[in-house]
C-alpha cells in the first residue's frame, strides 16, 4: 500500500484470547497465528490483556423491556501500549513515518502529539470503510484497506519456522 516506503520493523499490539463455548479453538488459533507472525522479520509483539465482567443491560426487544446481566469482555492495555510506543519512539525518533492499521479514535491524543507538537509524520492503514472523523484532521494520511489488500495478505495455508511445520486452522 505504500510501494515507496520499507518496512524497518512492526510493532503487533493484542491480547491472548480464552476459549468461549462458542469458540473453545480460540486459543489455539491464535497460537499458530501468533507463530505466523513471528516468521516476520522485525516484528515485536506486546501482549495485553483481557477483561470479562457482569454488567446490567436492557433487552429492548421484549415487552416490557427486561434488565439482563451479560458478561462483557473488552481488551484492556493494547490501545495504551500502541500509544505509549507510538509516542516514545517518536520523541526518539526511531522512524521517518509511524503507519498504524486502526480507525480508534481513542488514539487521536498520541497521534496529535506526534504530527502536531513532534512534527513527525503518521499515517493509518484503515481496515474499515469509514474513517474515523477524529483521526483524519491528525493523521498525515489515511488510506483505506480494500478487500484485496487482505487477500494478498494472507499467511499460506501451510507454513515452517524453526520448531517444524504447521498449518492454518481450517476454521480460518
Amino acid at each position: 500500500m505504500l510501494p515507496n516506503d520499507t518496512i524497518e520493523r512492526i510493532n503487533y499490539f493484542t491480547a491472548r484470547v480464552s476459549a468461549r463455548p462458542s469458540n473453545p479453538s480460540a486459543p489455539i488459533d491464535q497460537q499458530v497465528y501468533v507463530r505466523a507472525l513471528r516468521t516476520i522479520p522485525n516484528l515485536e509483539i506486546t501482549f495485553a490483556h483481557f477483561l470479562t465482567h457482569s454488567v446490567p443491560m436492557t433487552l429492548t426487544d421484549v415487552v416490557p423491556a427486561k434488565r439482563v446481566w451479560v458478561d462483557k469482555t473488552e481488551e484492556k492495555g493494547s490501545d495504551v501500549n500502541l500509544a505509549a510506543h507510538l509516542v516514545r519512539d517518536a520523541f526518539q525518533q526511531r522512524f521517518e513515518l509511524a503507519v498504524l492499521i486502526t480507525n480508534d479514535s481513542d488514539l487521536a491524543e498520541p497521534v496529535r502529539i506526534v504530527t502536531k507538537e513532534l512534527g513527525m509524520p503518521v499515517g493509518i492503514l484503515n481496515p474499515h470503510e469509514h474513517h474515523s472523523a477524529t483521526l483524519k484532521p491528525l493523521a498525515t494520511f489515511i488510506k483505506r484497506i480494500r478487500q484485496s489488500h487482505l487477500i494478498a495478505s494472507q499467511f499460506p495455508v501451510n507454513m515452517a519456522d524453526t520448531k517444524g511445520s504447521f498449518s492454518k486452522p481450517r476454521s480460518w
